[in-house]
């Protein structure tokens, strides 16, 4: 299988939806983003548990098989108004996890109820208040504002969205980017069903507030948004290291730095990415690096932060992650630097994926949703059983 690239529609969909400003508790415009996707797919539905999380599913009856989720949470690390202290002097609270030394003269944005665009700068650091967990700074803004109120979020002030070199750099991959793949694999399973070739009872998941604990996901298992029977992969944009590389495609997430997710349903999904590959996502001992497959996938451990798949496992659901590796994780540009001391004056910048990973989860998730209906028999498992099998009479050997 050609590893190719995104469709120029899908492509404008990920640099419209990506750079579409949210914060934790604040997803409105990226609801109203799904809501006109929505409108015009008579054949799916839209319903909101009591917290706000949006889970999409098909009218049409489907499948008695256990329903597949892909999940995506719709927050993205970023500041809310606070308090309006002076026309041009606010304070912001920020919702999400970056080091202090990014704040720093930070160059920021206030995006009003109109989408306008109000440039600032931060000015400095005060104490939270008890009626508020997060870290709060004062914000100058170039030009005093009367409109500016307390509903109103701000976020860094970066250069518009764009493609270089075949990635996409963008404010907010982590996770619309993966939100955006999710519905352009849920569109292809549409089609597939259109077609007759299956009726998989897919559905989407959107949750809130991912980045200050995971909140929405909380909610949906409390609220049972999530069948206990389901298969949950949610979808993540995980940091990048020199071992998990943007470029090597989509990856299969074994567990994150909290721990690891279901063993069995993270099997079926890479045995899925190797059939589609026509081979491994790393070469054994006895293959070059040039035996590898032209698509690319991975399987690892990425412990450069913590998602969903973690909530889910330990509320006792079948759950996984699928994500895309990225650069500049949470807009830290140079992160690695700044976190060895090595780096003068952090600053924020872009983050970026590369469109041919995203392709290859879209690949993955299109093949996971007719798949993981009815997976064949575990390939490990069978891979074990053969061993004993071929092998046992060595035990017998004094």
């Amino acid at each position: 299988m050609t590893h190719h690239q995104p469709t120029q529609s899908d492509i404008d969909m990920m640099l419209k939806l990506t750079a579409t400003p949210t914060a934790a508790g604040r997803e409105g415009r990226v609801v109203s983003f799904i809501n006109d996707w929505l409108n015009s797919r008579d054949d799916i539905e839209m319903t909101a548990d009591p917290s706000g999380n949006l889970t999409v599913s098909f009218k049409e009856p489907s499948d008695d098989a256990p329903p597949v989720y892909f999940t995506a949470h719709l927050d993205h690390p970023a500041f809310v108004v606070e308090r309006i202290i002076a026309p041009a002097t606010l304070e912001l609270a920020f919702r999400g996890g970056v080091m202090d030394d990014y704040f720093n003269d930070a160059r920021i944005e206030v995006i009003t109820a109109d989408d306008r665009s109000l440039p600032g700068t931060i000015i400095e650091k005060t104490e939270p208040t008890s009626e508020s967990p997060y870290k709060h700074y004062i914000c100058e803004l170039d030009e005093p504002a009367d409109d500016i109120t307390t509903n109103d979020i701000a976020r860094w002030l970066l250069p518009k969205a764009e493609i270089i070199d075949g990635q996409l750099h963008t404010v907010a991959c982590d996770d619309l980017a993966a939100a955006a793949c999710a519905m352009i694999a849920f569109d292809n399973i549409r089609k597939e069903r259109k077609a007759g070739k299956h009726k998989a009872d897919v559905r989407l998941l959107f949750t809130r507030a991912e980045e200050v604990g995971f909140i929405g996901a909380l909610a949906a298992v409390r609220h049972n948004t999530i069948p206990q029977n389901a298969k949950v992969i949610a979808l993540e944009n995980s940091r990048a290291f020199p071992e998990a590389p943007i470029g090597g495609g989509p990856i299969v997430r074994v567990g994150d730095r909290l721990t690891i997710f279901s063993p069995r349903l993270t099997d079926d999904i890479a045995r899925i990415a190797e059939s589609i590959a026509g081979g491994p996502a790393t070469p054994t001992a006895s293959q070059k690096q040039s035996d590898l497959p032209t698509w690319k996938w991975q399987r690892k451990l990425m412990a450069g932060g913590a998602c969903e798949a973690t909530v889910f496992c330990h509320a006792g659901l079948d759950a996984t992650c699928v994500c895309l590796p990225l650069g500049n994780y949470h807009n830290m540009a140079n992160l690695d630097e700044a976190q060895a001391g090595t780096l003068k004056d952090p600053k924020p910048g872009r983050e970026h994926i590369s469109l041919a990973d995203a392709q290859g989860m879209i690949d993955l998730l299109t093949a996971c949703g007719s798949q993981l209906a009815s997976p064949p028999a575990s390939k490990t498992s069978q891979r074990l059983d053969d061993l004993w099998e071929s092998r046992k009479d060595i035990l017998s050997e004094s």
